[in-house]
């Protein structure tokens, strides 16, 4: 699994250096219309095409029949039940085509929560860093060493939460940076990818050690010792504004694509 995470985030980051001069904006807006054509495209594919025109034109029938025979109690509901058996008709087909899309839009919209959902830690900013431990550790033992590169600084020593298991530190960047943070626990290690200044660009989010939470958190690859859970990084949320407006990165996504496949479902000719 972790060699399709690298390949999806190398496949984004380079759309993503694409446009790395241009706002964020507009890399997600194409690629959220390309995703909207390929959706389009995969939806005909294995959808059932010509059942879907046949239910569409008995629903368009019953409608007209509802307007027509509005006077008519009889006839009004026998296009009413004939209208709902057609739209419960429509959801079993367009079930298969959402199915099969599923798998790989979720997998997309994971990834590009690296690149949309957060924003690199403002500079002379305090942030948390918490790691979580796999065993209970003693209020007498040592905890976890935190190594920082030089443009970053700990703030204090670290706070232990002995119920939760974690261990907190409270950093802050001096100045633009693109490296890992090491932790160092009885001569066993890992680390985390930390991004600070500069403008929007892929933030790898919490690191963990499950293989199943690893498929909803993939952008730092899993922990390779057997002493922590996870470790995170508070990041502060992307903003993205449209129009002057701020609009969450994932109701653009979804808005544009599916503008994008309804606009061009006559082209290719698809029925949805």
């Amino acid at each position: 699994m972790e060699i399709v995470n690298w390949i999806i985030d190398a496949i984004l980051l380079g759309v993503h250096a694409v446009f790395s001069m241009a706002p964020p904006l507009l890399g997600l807006t194409v690629l959220s219309a390309v995703v909207g054509v390929a959706m389009l495209w995969g939806f005909g594919k294995t959808s059932n095409q010509q059942r879907m025109k046949q239910v569409k034109r008995r629903m368009q029938a019953g409608l007209l029949e509802l307007r027509v025979f509005v006077d008519e109690p009889v006839i009004s509901l026998r296009a009413q039940k004939g209208l709902l058996a057609a739209n419960l008709n429509y959801l079993l087909l367009a079930l298969r085509p959402a199915l099969w899309m599923a798998v790989p839009v979720g997998l997309l919209l994971i990834h590009l929560a690296s690149f949309y959902d957060r924003s690199p830690l403002p500079l002379a900013t305090p942030a948390l860093v918490t790691l979580r431990m796999t065993g209970d550790l003693a209020e007498s033992a040592a905890p976890p060493e935190l190594v920082v590169p030089a443009n970053v600084q700990i703030l204090g020593p670290p706070v232990r939460v002995t119920a939760l298991r974690e261990v907190s530190w409270r950093i802050v960047p001096v100045s633009p940076v693109s490296d890992k943070l090491l932790f160092r626990f009885n001569g066993r290690s890992t680390w985390i990818s930390i991004e600070a200044g500069g403008k929007q660009r892929y933030v790898p989010g919490t690191k963990v050690a499950s293989v199943w939470e690893s498929l909803f958190s993939p952008s730092n690859g899993r922990i390779s010792g057997d002493f922590a859970e996870w470790a995170e990084i508070r990041y502060p949320a992307a903003r993205m504004q449209v129009f002057g407006f701020r609009v969450n990165w994932l109701v653009w996504f979804l808005v544009v694509s599916m503008a994008s496949a309804l606009l061009l479902k006559k082209r290719f000719a698809v029925v949805i």
